[in-house]
């Protein structure tokens, strides 16, 4: 069975466009907040830390996630 998904040239463009914004901008936003976050003390009792480290979490899933479908995806013409 194929691991191959059609998109339009449109839909690819999108998905390259936010896999792109995904690597640059946002993790350099996500290692903001957790260097802020860290700056206000004790780790442990830090929810503002907590809350960052878990949208990185969310973050690399869907940028492996984009990664992964960019490869698998085919322009549908």
């Amino acid at each position: 069975m194929s691991n191959i998904t059609y998109v339009t040239k449109e839909t690819l463009d999108q998905m390259i466009a936010e896999l792109n914004q995904l690597k640059s901008s946002g993790r350099a936003e996500i290692a903001k907040a957790i260097a802020e976050a860290r700056e206000k003390g004790d780790l442990k009792e830090n929810a503002e830390y907590d809350a960052a480290k878990e949208a990185q979490g969310h973050h690399e899933a869907k940028n492996c996630c984009f990664g992964k479908c960019n490869c698998q995806c085919k322009n549908h013409r």
